[in-house]
């Protein structure tokens, strides 16, 4: 998957993010940190990687939101083994 590919993922996750609202607490610190991650790696011209901090919050997202946010935790996973398959 190229660059542009992962930018169309990163940016349909943001809009996604941006339409919940969490529950509680940790939800919403969750949303925030991913948020930030995303933008992170869409203002990276080159390389897409994040920094493992950011790959344990999507595996934490994708445990707290998994029965609440379905959609979002299926576009998580696949951020997931994205990034993971390529490396990161």
């Amino acid at each position: 998957m190229d660059n542009q590919e992962i930018d169309t993922l990163l940016e349909k996750l943001n809009q996604e993010i941006e339409g919940i609202q969490a529950d509680d607490e940790k939800g919403q610190l969750l949303l925030r940190e991913l948020s930030a991650d995303i933008r992170e790696l869409l203002e990276r011209a080159e390389s897409k990687q994040p920094a493992p901090s950011m790959m344990d919050r999507i595996e934490s997202s994708i445990e707290h939101f998994e029965v609440t946010h379905p959609d979002l935790t299926t576009a998580l996973s696949s951020l997931f083994s994205i990034l993971s398959n390529a490396g990161i």
